[in-house]
């Protein structure tokens, strides 16, 4: 397992984007727009995607993914589409 979703996570992160930021790294799971965008570390996308209550976690939203998602499998667009291709290991 890549990223222990034991670990704390913030509270104010939704439920819906904790599980699919977990199946993304753990199973390689495509995320929905949003996360994409934040994943692959572009901010104008990320918050034009953002619903209000992901507005209101996305600093701690990336400060989550900066401390604990291993930096192989995010921070660009490429880097996402080989995580999830599977040419990342």
């Amino acid at each position: 397992m890549l990223l222990d979703t034991t670990k704390k996570i913030p509270e104010n992160i939704p439920p819906r984007i904790s599980e699919s930021l977990g199946a993304y790294v753990n199973e390689r799971r495509p995320t929905g727009d949003f996360l994409r965008a934040v994943l692959e570390n572009n901010l104008s996308e990320s918050l034009g995607r953002a619903d209000p209550e992901n507005r209101k976690c996305l600093f701690d939203l990336v400060s989550y993914i900066y401390n604990e998602v291993p930096a192989h499998c995010w921070g660009s667009a490429q880097k996402v589409r080989d995580w999830v291709s599977g040419k990342t290991k």
